[in-house]
């Protein structure tokens, strides 16, 4: 599901201009990562402040439980890398908390915009403050296909199981997952061809243009 589709229509923070909702966000990411460890209640502060700006987005709860659920355990066995590679181990456990802190604090500012911020608007408000265009085309594309190849994968895994009815050793699920993942990137490489030649018939340039919400307008 797009996170577009999330956002709730009585969210006030989409009452705020889009280029000021993706600049609190980056100054919030920014601050987490200024803020030295040992200024710990200023991290509370700003910690404070995303869950107030969560509330206000509409982030229930429970969503945000599943999200971190899925965020933290990755950012926890990361952040243990950091002790097995120093020497200093007083000062590796101090950037490792650091990392924890820092790392939590701009997930939840992006979850933040995602929410306030829906995605065709952000590569507007990137194509006016003047990115390049390539990267704002990549992730346009990325998001248009993102679903359709996720559509993909679930027919292919539901071709395999109707094979093998689920079943199967530990060692031919992982070689039918690979098997997967190559036929998936195969499919993924002609359908991308196949829109590239379509794209070049209908006249494409290479400009990608959005309509402006702010100023009604197409760009």
């Amino acid at each position: 599901m797009p996170p577009s589709s999330i956002t709730t229509t009585d969210n006030p923070c989409r009452a705020l201009p889009a280029s000021l909702r993706l600049a609190i966000t980056l100054a919030v990411i920014l601050l987490a990562s200024l803020i030295p460890l040992e200024h710990w209640p200023a991290h509370g502060l700003l910690l404070v402040v995303v869950f107030v700006g969560l509330s206000f987005a509409g982030v229930t709860l429970g969503y945000l439980i599943r999200r971190l659920a899925l965020f933290l355990p990755m950012l926890f066995m990361f952040g243990l890398t950091v002790p097995l590679t120093q020497w200093d181990k007083a000062a590796a456990w101090s950037w490792m908390l650091a990392l924890w802190i820092r790392c939590t604090t701009s997930f939840l500012a992006g979850l933040w915009l995602i929410h306030v911020l829906p995605f065709p608007e952000l590569l507007a408000t990137l194509l006016r403050w003047r990115c390049p265009t390539l990267l704002i085309a990549m992730l346009s594309f990325m998001y248009r296909y993102i679903f359709i190849l996720w559509d993909e994968l679930a027919r292919l895994r539901h071709a395999r199981d109707a094979r093998d009815f689920g079943h199967g050793s530990l060692k031919m699920k992982w070689v039918g997952n690979a098997q997967l993942i190559g036929l998936l990137l195969l499919r993924a490489m002609e359908r991308a061809e196949r829109t590239h030649h379509a794209m070049l018939s209908r006249g494409w340039d290479g400009s990608i243009r959005f309509l402006d919400s702010d100023r009604g307008t197409s760009r």
